[in-house]
């Protein structure tokens, strides 16, 4: 069982995990690299699994991936009982990780925030196609997804959608979607394949909301604007609608650790509120 994993030897793998390497690990707990290496291995005999691959960085196995989940959340239930306790440093925030996509943080998702002021937000900025893979590394405690489909431990919650118009620069020589080329967010951005039932080969990769938009307004091509930026874009004369009768819309789901923890709850509470306030319900 969890608990009986001896709690030094979970938060070394955790240590190992985060710093990426066994030196940088024995560095960041003021250990030898043998003791680090002891230590994971004693580790990987009591569960019976091999939990990482000596690469550089250090990758997790499946099973790697189960321990680790297990050592963020026992140092969040951790840091929660010594704040409540009144242990901890005064004025010391607790610390958030959340995976996100780039277009819910470029829009509705950074507003939500800001009424938590005792929480330090880590980020992880990834498609909502893949930020459950960074719930399933136990990389992050909760996550913007695209999956109704909850990673094991945690609980899921629909936010509404994210609603996306197909636009372009009024001076782009646009013929159809599927010879005039297109922007992408990067290699796994499937959004406007799924919008013209296969796009144009001719892709332009440009992995930031604010480098996407400009791309467009630039007229590099076409590409999918979420709906807040793309109707000022229509009111500052930058975009044009390619497709007034159609849009696309994106589901989007919040999904976290099932752990009592206060400062997750309060952030789920004002992100589901903000959600609901902005994206589209059905």
């Amino acid at each position: 069982m969890m608990a009986d994993l001896p709690t030094d030897h979970v938060r070394t793998l955790l240590a190992v995990v985060d710093a990426g390497t066994f030196d940088a690990a024995a560095a960041a707990l003021h250990v030898t690299p043998s003791a680090i290496s002891q230590r994971v291995k004693a580790l990987e005999q009591r569960t019976g699994r091999v939990l990482l691959m000596r690469t550089k960085p250090v990758q997790l196995t499946e099973s790697g991936q189960v321990v680790v989940r297990f050592a963020r959340q026992l140092a969040q239930l951790s840091l929660d009982a010594q704040a409540e306790l009144g242990m901890t440093t005064p004025g010391e925030p607790t610390r958030l990780s959340i995976a996100v996509n780039a277009d819910s943080l470029a829009t509705w998702f950074l507003p939500a925030l800001v009424g938590l002021p005792d929480v330090c937000f880590e980020l992880h900025r990834e498609d909502e196609d893949h930020t459950a893979r960074l719930l399933r590394e136990g990389l992050v405690m909760a996550a913007v997804t695209s999956t109704p489909d909850p990673v094991q431990g945690c609980s899921v919650r629909a936010l509404g959608s994210l609603r996306y118009l197909a636009c372009a620069s009024p001076s782009f020589p646009f013929s159809s979607f599927s010879t005039s080329p297109v922007i992408v967010f990067d290699r796994h951005d499937q959004l406007q394949d799924r919008f013209a039932g296969g796009a144009s080969a001719f892709r332009h990769q440009m992995p930031s909301s604010t480098a996407y938009l400009d791309a467009v307004v630039a007229g590099l091509g076409w590409g999918l604007i979420p709906v807040a930026h793309a109707r000022a874009g229509f009111a500052a004369g930058t975009l044009v609608n390619l497709a007034p009768t159609r849009h696309m819309d994106v589901p989007l789901f919040w999904q976290q650790w099932k752990l009592d923890s206060p400062a997750l709850a309060a952030a789920a509470t004002a992100i589901l509120a903000t959600a609901a306030a902005t994206l589209i319900q059905r």
